[in-house]
């Protein structure tokens, strides 16, 4: 029988061939070279053996390893010695920020408290392949490489693998005890839970800080307790409260040092190879308030005798191309941006002020270098040809919205009574004839109202408006959606490879779950293989004759697919166009300026179009840009629902007139009719009866009495409660729930068990 080892020396470099030095020990080189090369037990006894040291130098041994743990050197017990500081060879890391390089940092997302401050890790990125969609906030498994001492990042990380990314990170709003410590107030909605935090866990928060904060548990059984490790500034000093969404999502804030120089070297072009639209009166049309400027338009009549009746329309978008070029700092940082983010307290840009507010921003009588395309439309507004051209412009006027629609209406103004012959009539005629066109094509026509957030001038919410929806707004998306449409077949007529702006049709489930809906209506929906959004269309046209038409728009856009971007053509379901891509605001969108670089590659418009590399990596940018484009998309609205929440928080007890926004299992959701603003109703606090989630009614219907209620519901509710750093409200029902709901669906007492809606979940 084969005897057991007592402890075989750990496998690894051979530190015992080497010759021991102070008289028979290794030295303190000799010692870390082996802790961080053996595999498995590293103690003071797999030292000894290691090295040979036996006898009296044992001794000595321990004595030199206490004196290493002393200075710093070494962690750990006797048992399993480590380098003090060390991170294992492949780790996970969290990118936390830029250096003023613009290079991605890092800290390990494992680190014992007792080896001090966590390292700094620099993130190394090829520009090949996924890991180039790695961007703050994101969590990665890397390949580590020590650094020398005296720089400012320990380690360089080669990514491995991108994770999953945490569902939120760990942040919320410190509010400071008189008595010492305080709580974490959440930020997140949906974990309406706060935390104590100890004196001697405060770090340097100050009260009203948003802080990152850790969770630790002290003890097998003990409840975790929550330690705050970063303070990421005041919303309320800064007026701020979108900081909150910039930080929970890692949207890139500030830009690099290096970035903000790179700009500072950039010059306009010449004429040379462009051709010149100075003398063309191109009109920029924008909201009142909008501080950059990125597309033009002008429309005439066609003088082509075979195309009597018909436009040439040009759109002009600045050129963003010509700045940003392929591989540099400003180019690596728009894509790891994806986009601007509008918030209501202010926008997150895509690129540096410098660019988007002025060297690209089509400032009225300024020279400004443009991509244009040049189309030609017959007397029905269908496109008969077009063509793009890199050019020098020199827009006519900035008007907005309201100025361009009040010219038209008979009230120009004393900036747009020259332009009226010149550019504003034939633009609308244009724009008269393309508009048929469109409704011959048959788009989704959801026209919601779209609220905005008016603040003051302490950052907090001073109104709450709807915009009115003028013709003026619809010119310019057209204009845009067919200056888009170009690109798109330009660039397949080239075959060169694009990222599309794609939109699937409803998916099976979610369409059945409209049907269904509808039917309860007496509406109907065609099935999905005859399906096109006239279908849609027909449904919201009968919808005008119905109390709630708002309703049923609600209900159809949350049927829809999400648009997103991809290398692969499906066409545009709810534009009902086969090939789509986005040209028009290479500003704010990096799909854009991609589309920009095609072009330019495709037409041999300039050396700076798209390179061999971009290509390669169409499919991973696409993905990346889609995924910025929703981060956006939420943390706009959850800032809005922060600050409808503060404004609305000294107002608890007031009663408000709302609709049932939205139905589940476990309440219902309301929407105020003056803000726009989403709170909750638990369903335990509707009443002594049971009721049931109905799934295909969008209702809530009370066992008992078959009373209750639906989607579009209009309600009057109570405010009980108001968190602003989670954007959150909860309400109490006012209105009696009602039979009459429910009468003509045959869902009360009986209808709870018809088997049509499926199982429903009883609740109190």
């Amino acid at each position: 029988m084969k005897q057991k080892s007592r402890g075989a020396p750990p496998t690894g470099k051979s530190a015992a061939a080497r010759a021991p030095a102070n008289g028979g020990l290794p030295s303190k080189e000799q010692i870390l070279e082996f802790l961080n090369s053996a595999q498995g037990k590293t103690g003071k006894r797999e030292i000894a053996r290691a090295f040979g040291v036996s006898g009296g130098a044992r001794i000595a041994l321990k004595r030199l390893l206490a004196e290493m743990a002393d200075d710093g050197t070494l962690a750990g017990d006797k048992k399993r010695l480590r380098e003090k500081g060390k991170l294992p060879p492949v780790t996970t890391i969290e990118i936390t920020g830029r250096d003023d390089d613009g290079d991605l940092i890092a800290k390990p997302t494992q680190w014992r408290e007792e080896d001090g401050k966590r390292p700094l890790v620099r993130v190394s990125l090829s520009g090949r392949g996924s890991e180039n969609d790695i961007g703050i906030g994101d969590r990665v498994l890397a390949k580590l490489t020590k650094l020398p001492r005296g720089g400012g990042a320990a380690y360089e990380a080669t990514p491995i693998k991108k994770l999953p990314r945490e569902k939120r990170r760990l942040l919320g709003i410190f509010r400071a005890s008189k008595r010492g410590g305080g709580t974490i107030e959440p930020i997140d909605r949906k974990e309406l839970k706060s935390w104590n935090i100890l004196p001697d866990d405060l770090g340097n928060a100050s009260d009203g800080d948003l802080v990152r904060f850790e969770l630790a548990r002290h003890g097998r059984f003990a409840t975790p307790r929550a330690k705050i490790v970063e303070s990421l500034g005041n919303p309320d000093d800064q007026r701020q409260i979108s900081l909150i969404a910039v930080h929970a999502h890692g949207i890139p804030e500030e830009f690099p040092e290096s970035v903000l120089k790179e700009c500072e070297h950039l010059t306009p072009p010449t004429m040379d190879g462009r051709e010149d639209l100075r003398s063309l009166p191109l009109l920029t049309i924008d909201p009142i308030d909008a501080r950059d400027h990125d597309d033009a338009v002008h429309a005439e009549p066609d003088i082509n005798p075979k195309n009597e009746g018909g436009f040439i329309v040009t759109v002009a978008i600045a050129d963003v191309a010509h700045y940003i070029r392929p591989g540099s700092k400003l180019d690596r940082e728009a894509q790891l941006r994806g986009n601007s983010v509008y918030f209501p307290d202010r926008v997150v840009p895509m690129l540096p002020e410098k660019i988007s507010n002025d060297l690209c921003s089509l400032r009225e009588g300024e020279e400004r270098a443009c991509l244009a395309v040049r189309m030609v439309f017959d007397r029905h507004g269908e496109k008969r040809g077009h063509t793009f051209i890199r050019a020098m412009m020199r827009s006519a006027a900035k008007l907005s919205y309201q100025e361009a629609q009040a010219a038209i209406d008979g009230q120009p103004s004393d900036k747009c009574l020259p332009l009226m012959e010149t550019a504003l009539t034939p633009l609308w005629a244009a724009y008269k004839a393309v508009a048929e066109a469109r409704d011959k094509r048959g788009p989704l026509d959801l026209d919601l109202p779209e609220r905005r957030i008016v603040l003051d001038e302490k950052g907090q919410v001073a109104r709450v408006v709807t915009p009115e929806r003028l013709a003026a707004h619809r010119l310019i998306e057209e204009f845009m959606i067919q200056a888009n449409v170009a690109a798109a077949e330009t660039l397949e007529e080239k075959k060169l490879p694009l990222v599309y702006r794609v939109h699937d049709a409803p998916s099976a489930e979610k369409l059945k779950g409209l049907r269904d809906f509808l039917e309860t209506l007496d509406m109907k929906v065609p099935h999905a293989g005859a399906l096109k959004p006239e279908a849609f269309n027909k449904v919201l046209d009968q919808a005008k004759d119905l109390p709630v038409p708002d309703l049923i728009s609600e209900v159809i856009l949350r049927s829809q697919s999400q648009a997103e971007y991809a290398p692969k053509n499906i066409g545009h379901f709810g534009l009902n166009l086969v090939r789509y891509a986005h040209f028009t605001s290479p500003i704010r969108r990096y799909a854009d300026l991609i589309v920009h670089r095609a072009l330019i590659r495709a037409l041999n418009l300039g050396q700076d179009g798209l390179t061999d590399d971009e290509i390669s990596r169409l499919a991973s940018v696409a993905k990346s840009i889609s995924d910025t484009e929703r981060r956006a998309m939420a943390a706009e609205r959850e800032t809005a629902d922060r600050l409808i929440a503060a404004h609305l928080a000294d107002r608890i007890g007031a009663t408000f007139a709302a609709r049932i926004a939205g139905v589940t299992r476990s309440g219902l959701f309301v929407r105020l009719r003056d803000t726009g603003a989403d709170g909750y109703i638990p369903i335990s606090s509707l009443g002594d009866d049971y009721y049931h989630h109905i799934e295909a009614a969008h209702a809530l219907v009370g066992a008992r009495t078959g009373a209750g209620y639906r989607l579009g519901d209009a309600v009057d509710v109570r405010l009980l409660e108001a968190i602003p750093s989670a954007g959150a409200l909860r309400f109490e029902m006012l209105t009696p729930a009602s039979r009459g709901n429910f009468a003509a669906l045959n869902i009360g007492r009986k209808g709870l068990r018809n088997k049509k809606f499926g199982k429903s979940r009883q609740r109190r």
